[in-house]
């Protein structure tokens, strides 16, 4: 009885608004315009707010569809969604897209709707099936592309999901989209490397820099494709020119370059101290700076690294920087001290507690790069941390 009660009560309020909307205040169309669409927020809040969801779902099954009530179907079912409530909301857009006098002008908006409950529901199949099916529509189409693309991520589906955007929204010629579209290849090109295909790697690499020119990952993939066929000097060329794309990733490139200075004993180091040095006034961050000290102490002198180290702590103090200072005092004196080993121990462990990369965007933080944000799924925006105990 109280549910009966309810309904209809829900049913007069909302028909008391309707024809107070519709004829109550004399006025021009763009007044009326404005205050239907203000009226129709305080209505619905009103609906939510006063009355169980269950007789708000109820009033849907029995509320008429047409031009002026579709609006008002989507937003209860946007309601439950938003609330969590996805199999009400399934339900809700299930019987809208199913009553025969839907206006077919609302049929692409509807399948959406629906594809994006079943996309919050985890359903993913059904949610692509639907996406599909709203591809071509002027309005909905770029839309459930980009749903798609997301959904593909998700499942590891790069070439699909680089179709998807190679056909609809690449047109759009938006930085963001290139470089979306130039990281889904670099997946590509992992893959192809992961199975030793080095040919279509360094293609799909090259593809992914003609989307997009600071595309620091196709970067890295051409270094690495170098070292695998044994173009050492090369490989550090190409490496160095992350610092041209985003400065921001090249303590990593740093990292690529140190290792392979390592692996072949130093060879070239004093041209390479030169390039460092230039980098190092531009960019300076911590492991190029050790970096530096490095190449200086192999072409100079343990001594002459141990003065730069100083020097460049007392302007940009950093906890590795310090680490390494006391390492090569230690180094110098011929003995490891207590006190050294102490401040060493001390100082890895809080190295080792500490992120060393955060995204930018959402401030997701790990000691991991991802090259797609995990948090807020955004490429390329997850970086090295700078400062005194980062990076």
């Amino acid at each position: 009885m109280d549910l009966v009660l309810q309904w209809l009560l829900l049913t007069a309020a909302v028909a008391a608004g309707w024809v107070l909307g519709r004829f109550g205040r004399p006025g021009n169309r763009q007044n009326k315009a404005l205050v239907s669409e203000e009226s129709v927020r305080e209505r619905l809040q009103f609906l939510f707010t006063n009355y169980s969801d269950q007789a708000v779902e109820n009033f849907v099954e029995s509320l008429a569809v047409n031009s002026e009530t579709v609006s008002l179907h989507l937003s209860i079912g946007a309601h439950f969604r938003l609330k969590g409530e996805t199999d009400r909301a399934i339900v809700i857009h299930q019987n809208l897209l199913a009553r025969p006098e839907l206006p077919s002008r609302f049929s692409p908006q509807v399948t959406y709707e629906l594809a994006f409950d079943y996309l919050t529901a985890g359903l993913l199949d059904r949610a692509e099936t639907l996406f599909h099916e709203v591809l071509g529509d002027r309005d909905y189409g770029t839309r459930a592309a980009e749903q798609l693309i997301d959904l593909y991520q998700q499942e590891r589906e790069w070439a699909k999901a680089t179709q998807v955007a190679q056909t609809y929204i690449l047109n759009r010629e938006s930085p963001q989209i290139r470089k979306q579209l130039a990281y889904l290849t670099c997946e590509q090109a992992d893959e192809a490397l992961a199975v030793d295909d080095r040919w279509r790697a360094q293609n799909l690499a090259r593809e992914a820099l003609s989307h997009d020119s600071r595309c620091v990952r196709a970067t890295f993939q051409q270094g690495a494709l170098e070292e695998l066929q044994g173009n050492l000097r090369d490989a550090i060329v190409v490496y160095l020119r992350v610092f041209d794309q985003n400065p921001a990733f090249g303590p990593d490139a740093i990292d690529s370059v140190m290792a392979i200075v390592r692996a072949n004993e130093g060879e070239g180091v004093g041209k390479l101290l030169k390039q460092l040095r230039k980098l190092y006034a531009a960019h300076p961050s911590a492991r190029l700076l050790l970096a530096v000290v490095e190449c200086t102490e192999s072409s100079i002198g343990r001594s002459a690294a141990m003065d730069l180290l100083r020097e460049e702590l007392e302007v940009r103090p950093s906890l590795k920087g310090l680490l390494r200072l006391v390492e090569l005092v230690d180094i110098e004196d011929g003995l490891m001290t207590e006190e050294g080993r102490l401040v060493s121990r001390i100082g890895h462990l809080l190295i080792a507690n500490r992120p060393v990369y955060r995204c930018v965007n959402c401030g997701f933080g790990g000691q991991q790069l991802h090259w797609l944000c995990p948090s807020c799924k955004q490429w390329e925006t997850v970086q090295p941390i700078q400062g005194i105990a980062a990076e």
